[in-house]
């Protein structure tokens, strides 16, 4: 906004600010850490222990150094380069999905549900991780569990939920996942491409205009996208802008079973 506005020191200030995650980044466990008032990294260092900032004056808010990592949404490639790259990227992914999922907790921790591995779909803070994959140039392993969140953590029954509809968030994300993108970054404009969970849908827009999707061939085996079409053109980018989407048209994913 600011660089919109011609305000140029503003711009840089912000910029400047924007990258300030880093300081809070230990090469050494290639997680976020918090420090203490001279900067140094505060000890003992539990990467699973589970905290609120304001119940129990840990460094992390409903969550725990496994879960806040990702919380980058709007520099995924800084985060990518400090971890040394995609593949120790993707490495750091595949360990937060499969490692154990016990934690240890201090003060109100009680949203951090919905568990797989350390990533907790009951809570908000992680709820952009699975699209992650994509991003790396994974595709597969987001499509893999969207299908796998969709189906274990969404339930038709009493407290079908796995974790607090704060906002509607919860729902949000399916409604989102189910639909076939979903905003890693918020503020960006681009939605990361997963996969549909529903043969079609559509989205009613202003001026008399309608957003379709259609996957063809889904079903339980069929979870992957094979191929994208966009009002009848191929489309390889893994994302769709906000803008594509308000012009109207129809997103057309081509499902396989691998």
């Amino acid at each position: 906004m600011a660089k919109s506005l011609g305000k140029t020191a503003d711009y840089q200030f912000f910029l400047k600010r924007s990258g300030y995650y880093k300081n809070l980044f230990d090469s050494q466990t290639k997680l976020m850490r918090g420090k203490d008032s001279k900067g140094e990294w505060r000890i003992p260092f539990n990467e699973l222990a589970l905290s609120h900032a304001d119940t129990s004056g840990g460094d992390y808010t409903e969550g725990n150094a496994w879960q806040y990592t990702w919380q980058v949404q709007h520099d995924t490639a800084g985060l990518m380069e400090l971890m040394g790259g995609n593949d120790a990227f993707v490495a750091k992914l595949n360990t937060l999905f499969t490692m154990d999922s016990t934690g240890v907790a201090s003060g109100f921790v009680k949203d951090v549900t919905g568990l797989i591995g350390q990533y907790a779909h009951g809570n908000e803070p992680s709820h952009h991780v699975a699209y992650l994959y994509a991003l790396a140039g994974e595709p597969a392993k987001t499509q893999e569990l969207i299908r796998k969140i969709c189906t274990t953590q969404y339930l038709d029954k009493v407290e079908g939920l796995c974790g607090n509809d704060d906002c509607g968030q919860m729902s949000a994300w399916y409604v989102l996942s189910a639909l076939g993108f979903y905003p890693v970054n918020p503020c960006g404009g681009e939605y990361v491409l997963g996969a549909p969970q529903v043969a079609k849908a559509a989205i009613s827009l202003p001026e008399g205009k309608t957003f379709a999707i259609e996957a063809v061939n889904l079903s339980a085996e069929n979870m992957y996208v094979e191929s994208i079409e966009l009002n009848g053109k191929e489309y390889v980018k893994n994302t769709i802008s906000h803008k594509e989407i308000m012009q109207g048209g129809v997103l057309k994913f081509h499902m396989s079973s691998h």
